[in-house]
C-alpha cells in the first residue's frame, strides 16, 4: 500500500492499543486521529471524512456483550450512511462477527492484532470507500442530468377546464403505478405530462427514460428496448442492456406507441405481461420493474377497428388515459403561455421585452397553431430574436395563415382602408419591423406612419 493515503479514526478505551495504532497506521495513512472517549463520535465525524473508522466493540460499560460497539455502530451509520466501519474486539466470536457484518459493519479483526493482516483489511476497506463516494457521486451527477434535462418540461400552464381536467388526473394516478396512455396531437405537451407524472411519483429519484418508438427501425426493435449480448448481430460488439432495463426501478415512457408494427406490439405484449426480458443473443431471462407511459397523435380506437393496433396491448397500456387539448381548444392559456415563453427567451437572448401589446395577443389568440405549444414556442423565440421593441406588436408575429389572408386582401379585395392596411404591413415586413426603412419605403414620415400602425393595430 503506497504511504500517506487516507484518513483513519481509531476508536478505543484502552490508550495502549490507540497508541500502538497511531505509531503504526501513520506510516502509511495520511492521518490518523485516535479516540478513547465514544461519545466524541458525533464531533469527530462533523469535522472530518474518514476513510476507514476503526471502532471497539467493547468500552467499559459492558465489556463483553459488544453491544456499546453496535450501539455506536449504528450512530456512526446514521450521520455517514457511506461510512466504512472496521469493529475490534478481543473476543472472538462468530456469531458477534455476522451479526455486525449484518447491521452495516465492513469487517471484523481480533485484537491484538496482526500488523500485516490490519493493514491489508483496510486497505480493502479504503478501496470499499472509494467505491461508495463514487457510487454517491455519480448517483449525485445522474440526479443533477435527470434534473437538467427535465428543466424545460417542469411548466405546465393552464387556466383552461380541459388542463384542469389534466392537471386533476395527474394528482391522482401519478403516485400509483397504473399504465398510462397519453393521447393529443403533435406539439401538445405529451412529454411534459410524462415527466410530471414521473416527478410525482414513488419512483422520481430513479430515471426517466423516453424513447421515441417512431425512430426505432424494425430490425433494431428487440435491440433497442430488451438488449443484446456481444456476438448476436453484425454490429453488436459488445453486451447491451436495452431501455427495459436502464429504466428498471424507474419510468419508461414509449412514445408514439401507434408507430409499433403488428410484430412489434407482439413483443412488447409479452414484455408488459411477463415482466420480464431475454435479450438478444442469450437465454437468460431478466425481471424488469417499471412505470409505464406511453403516448400517441394517432387515431389508436379506430386502428383497433382496422385491426391496425392489438386491442390486447391497449388494455395494458391504458389503465389511465390522458388527453390532451389542442392549443386552438385552450386560447385563454394562449397569453399565458406568450408570457411564460417571452419570459424564457428574452432572458436567454438578453432583450429587453416588457410585454405583448393586447392587439399582437389577440392576433396570437386567433391563430389555429397547427403546431400547438411547440409552434407557439418556437414563434415566440424568433420573435424574440428578431425583435427591437420593448412592446412587441402584431407586426413581430410573422404567421402563416397572415400571409395567406394578405394575399387575398391583395387580389380580391379593393376596400381602400383594407389595402392600405396590407401595404403597411408588408413594408413593416419587408423590412423586419424597422418603421424609418418602411416609412421611406411608403413616401410616408415616422410619424405618419405610426399613425397608420396605431389605427391598424399594426
Amino acid at each position: 500500500m503506497s504511504k500517506k493515503i487516507g484518513k483513519v479514526l481509531i476508536i478505543d478505551d484502552n490508550e495502549d492499543i490507540l497508541l500502538a495504532g497511531h505509531l503504526f497506521l501513520k506510516q502509511y495513512f495520511s492521518l490518523v486521529h485516535t479516540e478513547k472517549n465514544p461519545n466524541q463520535i458525533p464531533s469527530l465525524l462533523k469535522n472530518e471524512n474518514y476513510d476507514v473508522i476503526l471502532l471497539d466493540m467493547n468500552f467499559a460499560r459492558d465489556v463483553t456483550s459488544g453491544m456499546e460497539g453496535f450501539y455506536w455502530l449504528d450512530k456512526i451509520l446514521e450521520i455517514d450512511p457511506s461510512a466504512v466501519v472496521v469493529l475490534i474486539t478481543a473476543f472472538g466470536d462468530v456469531e458477534m462477527a455476522v451479526k455486525a457484518i449484518k447491521k452495516g459493519a465492513t469487517d471484523f479483526v481480533l485484537k491484538p492484532w496482526q500488523n500485516e493482516k490490519l493493514l491489508a483489511t483496510l486497505s480493502s476497506a479504503m478501496n470499499l470507500r472509494r467505491s461508495l463516494l463514487e457510487v454517491d457521486r455519480l448517483r449525485s451527477r445522474q440526479k443533477q442530468l435527470s434534473a437538467d434535462l427535465d428543466q424545460r418540461f417542469h411548466d405546465m400552464i393552464g387556466v383552461c377546464p380541459q388542463m384542469q381536467k389534466v392537471f386533476s388526473t395527474i394528482r391522482k394516478v401519478a403516485k400509483t403505478d397504473a399504465n398510462i396512455l397519453i393521447m393529443g396531437e403533435n406539439g401538445t405537451g405529451k412529454e411534459l405530462v410524462a415527466r410530471a407524472l414521473h416527478r410525482q411519483s414513488d419512483r422520481s429519484n430513479e430515471v426517466f427514460i423516453s424513447v421515441d418508438i417512431g425512430t426505432i427501425t424494425e430490425t433494431l426493435f428487440e435491440s433497442e428496448l430488451f438488449g443484446s449480448e456481444k456476438g448476436a448481430f453484425t454490429d453488436a460488439k459488445e453486451s447491451r442492456p436495452g431501455r427495459f432495463e436502464v429504466a428498471c426501478d424507474g419510468t419508461l415512457f414509449l412514445d408514439e406507441i401507434g408507430n409499433l408494427s403488428l410484430a412489434q406490439q407482439a413483443k412488447l405484449l409479452r414484455v408488459l405481461e411477463t415482466r420480464q426480458v431475454t435479450r438478444i443473443g442469450s437465454n437468460k431471462v431478466r425481471d424488469i420493474d417499471i412505470r409505464l407511459i406511453c403516448a400517441t397523435n394517432m387515431p389508436i380506437y379506430d386502428m383497433v377497428t382496422k385491426k391496425e393496433f392489438r386491442q390486447d396491448l391497449l388494455y395494458r397500456i391504458n389503465t389511465v388515459e390522458i388527453k390532451l387539448p389542442p392549443l386552438r381548444e385552450r386560447q385563454e392559456d394562449i397569453p399565458l403561455l406568450v408570457d411564460h415563453f417571452l419570459s424564457i427567451f428574452s432572458k436567454k437572448y438578453k432583450k429587453n421585452i416588457k410585454r405583448v401589446s393586447s392587439s399582437a395577443s389577440t392576433k396570437l389568440q386567433k391563430f389555429h397553431w397547427p403546431g400547438n405549444i411547440r409552434e407557439l414556442r418556437h414563434t415566440i423565440e424568433r420573435t424574440v430574436i428578431l425583435s427591437e421593441r420593448q412592446a412587441l406588436q402584431p407586426i413581430d408575429f410573422l404567421l402563416p395563415e397572415t400571409r395567406e389572408k394578405e394575399e387575398e386582401i391583395a387580389f380580391d379585395n379593393y376596400n381602400l382602408e383594407d389595402v392600405e392596411k396590407t401595404i403597411v404591413r408588408k413594408a413593416l415586413i419587408k423590412h423586419n419591423g424597422n418603421v424609418t426603412h418602411a416609412a421611406g419605403e411608403l413616401g410616408l414620415t415616422r410619424t405618419s406612419l405610426y399613425r397608420r400602425m396605431e389605427k391598424y393595430g399594426l
